[in-house]
Parts: C-alpha cells; structure tokens; sequence
C-alpha cells in the first residue's frame, strides 16, 4: 500500500485498560501475572491487522520518575495506586513490543502523550499520515487532516476521532483542546481549572474569544492567569519528546512468538507463530 499510516499507541493507556478487564487467573512462568500482557498483545495485534501500518511507535510512562508537570502543579495525578502485578508487566511490556519488530519510547521526564505527539508531528512533517490510539482524550488536540485518534468505546469497539468529532465532542477545534482543558479542568490529572466553569462553558469561552490567551487579554480570569497558563502548558502534549528511528518496520512474529513462550504464555505464542507462518495473511485481514 501507498503511504501507509504510522500507528502510534499509548501502552499505558491499553496496558491499564487490559489489566483490569482480563481475569487475574492468566499468568506467566514463575506465577507472575500476565493478563496485562496478553490483553495488551491481543490488542496491538488487532490494530496492526486492521490499520496496516508502515510501523508501529508504542510509548510508555516512566512511573517513577517525575515529569515538568509533576514538578510544577502540586498534586498533578496525585491519588493514583498501581497494583503491583500491573507494574511488573508495565516493565518487561516494551521488551515484548520490540521483539514483535516494533519501536518503542519510554524515557525519565516524559509521558507516553509526549511520544505520541512527537511521532504524530515526525510523520505529519514527512507527508505521512497517522494512526493514534488512546484511551485519553488529551490525544484529540493531535487530530488533524492526516492524523486520527481511534479511542475504545466499549469491549472490542473503537470509535475514529478526526477534527469534526472533537468539535462534535468538546464545541471547540483539536488546537484548542489544551486550553479548554485549562479552563474546564482535568479530574483524572488534578487539574482544577475554572472554579464553576465546566465544559459547555469552556468551549463557549473558546468559540467567542479562540483561545486562552486571548480570552486573558480582554480581561478574562485576571487573578487566574498565570494558573491556566501553567494548566494550559501541563496539558499540551510535548512534542519535542525524544523518538527512536521510525522507519518502515517489518514485524517479527517469530521472535515475539518466542518471548511469548519464554514467558509461559503459550496460546499467545501459538498465535504469534501463527502469523509468522509464510502462509499468514498478517497485515492483510481486515475482518
């Protein structure tokens, strides 16, 4: 196929959302736990067949250390306790990724929005189109014309995210989303925004005004400003986050096949093997 897009994923997003949905009872060598792998797996397998991608970036947390916006809003996801089964599979998933001849981004001060939206920017940059899956709705300040967000509505279901769904969404353009949620406010990230502001508001304050800024210089939350500036600046995803080579790529199902079996997870690596068979149709059913 002709420029094929570049899939983008949030591993944290579908590695928490695989976790909690999978029974517990699936485990790997060892009596460690694996649901979170396998449901991770089966999902980047799904969305390679379908989306047909020239390559795959998967990005990752660093959950122990702190970013610029910990640093500067105290209190930023505050709250948040992670199993620790789910950490332990959260560190050995990358491994997993890179032997299905995949790429992946996980570095100290970073967050796995920022790779998404540093490879989105790469590939915009290159004439390319993209691919991003999330679970968080941050990511539709990366829809475009070449870039759409697909996003999990329900078990097995994703739904497409372009620029007129946002505005069907939020009232606003994708541009506009880290200042929307400046005013409105981000529960889930402890983001308080504009006290009795919610997202009607927002939005409405956007279309009159086209942004926080402008809406600051005709006087608007005088005594707030440089607090939904900070709020404004945590909520955009940093594009400038460091990227590995993201060149077309060729899976290696053979060699994930094997992790997979490594790990005791065999139905898992007899599927991998499976498509690693010359007579695989991998990257080609689209059912």
């Amino acid at each position: 196929m002709v420029n094929r897009p570049l899939l983008v994923v949030d591993g944290d997003s579908f590695a928490h959302r695989a976790y909690h949905a999978l029974p517990k009872s699936i485990r790997r060598r060892g009596d460690k736990a694996g649901g979170a792998i396998v449901g991770f797996a089966n999902l980047l397998l799904r969305l390679y067949a379908h989306e047909e991608p020239r390559a795959v970036l998967v990005g990752w947390d660093t959950l122990d250390a702190p970013t610029y916006r910990h640093r500067a809003l105290e209190g930023y996801q505050s709250g948040r306790i992670f199993d620790e089964e789910l950490l332990d599979q959260l560190q050995i998933l990358p491994q997993f990724v890179a032997a299905c001849g995949f790429a992946y981004a996980k570095a100290p001060g970073y967050e796995a929005d920022d790779f998404l939206a540093a490879a989105v920017a790469y590939e915009e940059r290159r004439g390319g189109t993209a691919v991003v899956a999330s679970g968080d709705r941050d990511a539709f300040q990366l829809a475009s014309g070449a870039t759409v967000i697909i996003q999990p509505v329900r078990a097995g279901e994703m739904r497409r995210i372009g620029p007129a769904e946002v505005r069907e969404r939020y009232g606003v353009e994708p541009g506009q989303v880290p200042d929307f949620i400046a005013i409105r406010g981000d529960p889930s990230d402890r983001i308080p925004g504009v006290k009795g502001i919610g997202a009607k508001g927002a939005a409405s304050l956007l279309r009159r005004y086209g942004s926080l800024e402008a809406a600051l210089a005709q006087g608007k939350f005088v005594a707030e400003a440089e607090k939904l500036r900070l709020y404004r600046s945590i909520a955009t995803m940093d594009a400038s986050a460091p990227l590995p080579s993201l060149e077309d790529q060729t899976p290696a199902w053979g060699e994930a096949a094997a992790l997979a079996r490594d790990w005791g997870l065999n139905r898992l690596a007899d599927r991998l093997a499976e498509l690693g068979q010359p007579t695989s149709r991998a990257g080609t059913d689209r059912g």
